[in-house]
């Protein structure tokens, strides 16, 4: 059941939110409870100091015999008054009791829903803490006197002298505090359903925003592993749930493209390894048979050791690659002259520049122009870039080798006049296997490394290689290097 991380997700936040309407409702009930009760004690105890001052005022007037019961029958009317005026003063409904200091209720004034037992008496232990300036506050039932709990204040009345003949107890019922609370936390909990069934709704369509992609990605994933790499992941909106499927389908595009070079290049490896050594076979079993007279031995010879050497650049290749992903291929950083071996270069192809009569230009800032890198692999990349630029360009187009310095960098750049690189091309240019002449038209000899190979070893120097082409007038590859110190620049120079 708890194995779905929407059923996890849901029951987690269910657990959140009714834990915390639990603890709200506590707080909730405890600070009203609290608040409740300290309003009916400050309330009682204002009307009990009320009322006592009232009447301890007008017994100061009455006659001399002291008597508090005659006092209360004389003075019932304008006691009513009193209790009354209290009574309205009150918060809370209150119970109003007179009583003489024996206990015995001379006046009582009963709330209405009050459960007051009549005939009853304040119990002398009471009175003698009264009598003694104790002062009351919660009982249980004013022993026995009520059936519930209340709240309570006494306040004595004095005679002359200061002598106690009197009390008036102002009483309120905790229940209606019960009551309120009760009601308040109805209210509270018939809230908090509905808007626990309001969360719960919010959390099953955001949990279904999030988990579906989720469950587009395993079922993509999946496919994946069966080698279908054009499942894609539906993307809605711009979160993150958002990004994330488009990272998949990102992921995805790279690996279907992947899928497809690991396949052209295999279908390359296969035909540039088979063609030579169907020819390498074909010319010796025709010179051991005796089919190629001996005269023209040493002609296909030669046609089979260049298949030979076209099998070894092959095979230098895959080398190449698996040295460079295994790290074993260690560059050696030091400087020398990028512009002699620009030359250097330039004078590798002049048969093949002059065969298709193209237009050379040689342009760099100095005669000397010191880079820091590893030689022979920039040699490697220069000279792959330039053999494209030169297989690749038209008759008589142009070529241009172009160093110029910017920023401390030397910015290395081919540039041929020619059919340039499909846009579509473009962005796989420099990745492995990938051969943008598929119909092997021109380039009947590369398999799609070179370039992977440039780039990482131009990467492996912290520098960037990229190339600018227009398809159908010009394709320019170029990449930087560091420029060499003044300090470190060797002291013999290119005269």
């Amino acid at each position: 059941m708890f194995k779905s991380i929407y059923v996890k997700y849901i029951v987690t936040f269910m657990i959140i939110i009714v834990t915390s309407l639990i603890l709200l409702l506590a707080i909730i009930g405890t600070l009203v409870d609290d608040y409740s009760e300290n309003s009916k004690n400050e309330s009682v105890s204002a009307a009990a100091s009320a009322l006592g001052s009232g009447i301890t005022a007008k017994l100061e007037t009455y006659g001399s015999s002291g008597n508090f019961k005659s006092y209360c029958d004389d003075y019932l009317i304008d006691i009513d008054a009193q209790i009354n005026a209290v009574k309205a003063m009150a918060s809370f409904p209150v119970t109003v009791f007179i009583a003489d200091s024996e206990g015995n209720i001379l006046v009582a004034r009963p709330d209405e829903n009050c459960d007051f037992k009549n005939g009853s008496q304040i119990p002398r232990s009471l009175m003698d803490e009264i009598n003694n300036g104790i002062e009351l506050s919660v009982l249980n039932n004013l022993e026995g006197i009520f059936d519930t709990p209340h709240v309570v204040s006494a306040t004595p009345v004095y005679l002359r002298n200061n002598y106690i003949c009197g009390t008036v107890i102002v009483c309120c019922d905790m229940g209606s505090i019960n009551d309120f609370s009760e009601v308040l936390i109805k209210t509270v909990a018939i809230s908090s359903l509905w808007v626990m069934l309001a969360a719960l709704i919010a959390i099953f369509f955001i949990s279904e925003r999030i988990i579906s992609p989720l469950r587009g990605m395993s079922q993509a994933a999946k496919s994946f592993a069966k080698g279908e790499f054009s499942v894609r992941v539906p993307v809605v909106g711009s979160d993150e749930v958002a990004q994330l499927a488009s990272a998949f389908n990102n992921m995805a595009q790279n690996l279907e493209s992947l899928d497809e070079m690991r396949n052209n290049f295999m279908s390359s490896v296969s035909h540039d390894m088979r063609t030579p050594m169907t020819t390498i076979s074909g010319f010796i079993d025709c010179i051991l048979s005796g089919a190629i007279p001996p005269e023209k031995h040493e002609y296909y010879l030669k046609i089979i050791r260049d298949e030979v050497l076209r099998l070894s650049r092959l095979v230098a290749s895959l080398l190449d690659i698996s040295r460079i992903q295994a790290g074993d291929r260690k560059f050696v950083m030091e400087p020398f002259d990028i512009c002699e071996m620009g030359r250097q270069v330039l004078i590798s192809f002049e048969q093949k520049i002059d065969k298709k009569r193209l237009e050379v230009e040689f342009i760099c800032d100095d005669d000397n122009m010191f880079v820091t890198g590893d030689h022979d692999a920039i040699y490697q990349i220069f000279y792959n870039i330039t053999d494209n630029a030169v297989k690749f360009a038209r008759e008589e187009g142009i070529l241009r080798l172009s160093l110029t310095r910017a920023d401390k960098k030397v910015r290395v750049s081919v540039y041929n006049e020619g059919d340039g690189i499909p846009y579509d091309d473009q962005p796989y240019i420099f990745e492995r296997f990938y051969k943008s002449d598929r119909s092997r038209g021109k380039d009947k000899t590369g398999v799609g490394l070179g370039m992977f190979i440039a780039k990482t070893i131009i990467e492996a120097h912290k520098e960037v290689i990229a190339l600018e082409s227009e398809p159908g007038k010009y394709c320019e590859f170029y990449f930087t290097l560091p420029v060499t110190p003044d300090d470190k620049k060797p002291r013999q120079t290119r005269e």
